[in-house]
């Protein structure tokens, strides 16, 4: 991986502020620096190792450690004030030797508002868009910024796979980051001459305020299914994470995708204004929507369909990528821009040959291209819905027998992993259970589970627990012949695995494409 330091994230013409001024706007309190003369805050970070010179440091309390226990480190970097709260403050140097302010209200909630003071980014006249959902918010985005670009409305973007700003692309570390550096990104977006931005928002982005100080002009919905119980007590506790996003304090319209139960429920709930979508099924009538999609053709290089509504018409589109699901986001994309003011003739002239929306989505079902052998995909999809949703897919275009290499992830959400297995069992004829990033868990005891649910799920099926992951995908290749199809689910996306504390280099395309040529395939 490239390594991008923090400056490679942060404007670079905007003016300092005082940081008197952000003590008076914030009503913090001045506890050390009393006497000295007021520094000019550039910018703002919680984070100790992406300190630069004239940043304001953050310290947070934390779940393992309190972010002021860095702030030393933080000045030696070149922050010239503190600001913490009442327990961070009894953890600083007494001989720091910059300004420290303090607050006695929660500070999470005030890195946005105070980032976005320092950053500039409420002056911006932007067209902003905002996706959540448990899954496909990263293709929906990238979608989006496809159809922007073709608009003439090159965008910003912010994804779980990564921050594009102007021709600088930075691998992501979380899907939306956390608040001082999201605006810093929007910042340098715009000085790159950005004439959108899209983001995608987690619910833990919403939960631990990492997109306050934003307004988008439309959100939009896409899904809810099993995940993130690890972070939230239940399904209520996570759509309500979710929900958050179309309050009148973070939204001015919403587009909301009613193929899963929780679509009603966002409706319901939110609290601007809403149009509906909704995916034409396989079989019987698609939910009462204002748009629908229908599928028009399925192949495994690209799926086609037609985009319709009362007022505004239709539009022919294909996305370049299989799946229904992947219909509906690209449908979803395009009405999230009439939201925003554009006539669905100005989209559709957007459009690439034949109506493709062509968008690069990064390991999102993506098909490894040789000319022989099995077709090959990879995807990063690690969630029960996003396992059954690929396999269905490419079940209905699989002339011969359907493999899948899964695995799940240590220290993350352990209800979900039988559910994984189960899902991968009744949708392919093989299933291969692999490790992905155990962590701080034994892998045995992650495979066991995924194994477990794929056999209670379907006691008959082909399951095989092979640990290393370039093993695996070389059984699951040397296993296939001409019109089978294999998919590694999960892994994709990185360019590492991570182990016990340590971080390994693995590429997943690199991997199979080895896989397939010591097989013989080209």
């Amino acid at each position: 991986m490239d390594s991008y330091g923090p400056a490679a994230m942060r404007p670079t013409t905007l003016s300092p502020v005082s940081l008197v001024g952000i003590e008076h706007d914030f009503d913090l309190r001045r506890v050390r620096g009393l006497a000295g003369g007021d520094p000019w805050v550039s910018g703002v970070t919680i984070d100790g190792s992406s300190v630069v010179q004239g940043d304001l440091y953050v310290g947070l309390p934390g779940a393992r450690h309190h972010g002021a226990s860095f702030a030393s480190q933080a000045v030696d970097a070149g922050a010239i004030a503190i600001l913490t709260d009442d327990a961070g403050m009894l953890l600083l140097d007494r001989g720091i030797g910059v300004p420290v302010l303090v607050s006695s209200r929660e500070l999470r909630p005030l890195v946005g508002s105070i980032a976005a003071t320092v950053y500039d980014t409420g002056s911006l006249d932007l067209p902003f868009f905002a996706i959540t959902g448990t899954n496909g918010k990263t293709s929906t985005t990238h979608f989006l910024e496809a159809l922007l670009t073709g608009l003439g409305l090159v965008p910003g973007v912010s994804s779980t796979a990564e921050r594009r700003i102007g021709a600088t692309v930075i691998p992501s570390k979380l899907t939306t980051p956390e608040s001082a550096e999201l605006h810093a990104i929007v910042a340098r977006m715009a000085e790159s001459g950005a004439r959108s931005v899209v983001i995608e928002v987690s619910a833990h982005a919403l939960t631990r305020h990492r997109v306050d100080g934003f307004v988008f002009d439309v959100s939009a919905f896409t899904n809810l299914s099993h995940d993130h119980l690890d972070d939230y007590v239940d399904m209520d506790a996570y759509l309500a994470a979710k929900v958050e996003l179309f309050t009148s304090t973070r939204s001015r319209r919403a587009v909301v995708n009613l193929d899963t139960p929780a679509g009603a429920t966002v409706v319901a709930r939110s609290e601007v204004p809403v149009v509906t979508i909704a995916t034409v099924p396989v079989d019987g009538p698609a939910p009462a929507a204002d748009w629908t999609v229908e599928i028009t053709e399925e192949s495994l290089d690209h799926t086609a369909f037609t985009l319709s509504h009362d007022h505004h018409g239709a539009l022919s589109a294909r996305v370049p990528v299989v799946g229904r699901h992947m219909a509906a986001n690209g449908g979803l994309a395009v009405a999230m821009l009439v939201e925003a003011g554009h006539s669905l003739a100005e989209v559709a002239a957007s459009l690439g040959a034949d109506g493709l929306i062509d968008a690069d989505l990064p390991a999102r079902a993506v098909r490894i291209p040789v000319s022989t052998g099995p077709a090959v995909f990879i995807d990063s999809g690690h969630s029960p819905d996003a396992f059954e949703k690929t396999l269905s897919s490419l079940r209905r275009l699989t002339r011969g027998r359907l493999v899948a290499v899964i695995g799940a992830n240590g220290d993350r959400d352990t209800t979900k992993r039988d559910d994984m297995g189960a899902a991968a069992a009744l949708g392919s004829d093989l299933v291969i259970v692999t490790d992905h990033h155990p962590r701080g868990e034994d892998p045995a005891v992650i495979r066991a589970a995924v194994v477990a649910g794929a056999l209670f799920a379907r006691p008959d099926v082909d399951v095989r627990d092979i640990a290393d992951p370039a093993t695996a995908i070389r059984a699951a290749v040397s296993d296939a012949a001409e019109g089978d199809v294999v998919v590694w689910m999960g892994l994709a996306g990185k360019d590492h695995r991570e182990l016990d504390g340590t971080t390994v280099p693995f590429s997943v395309p690199d991997e199979t494409i080895a896989a397939l040529h010591d097989a013989g395939w080209n």
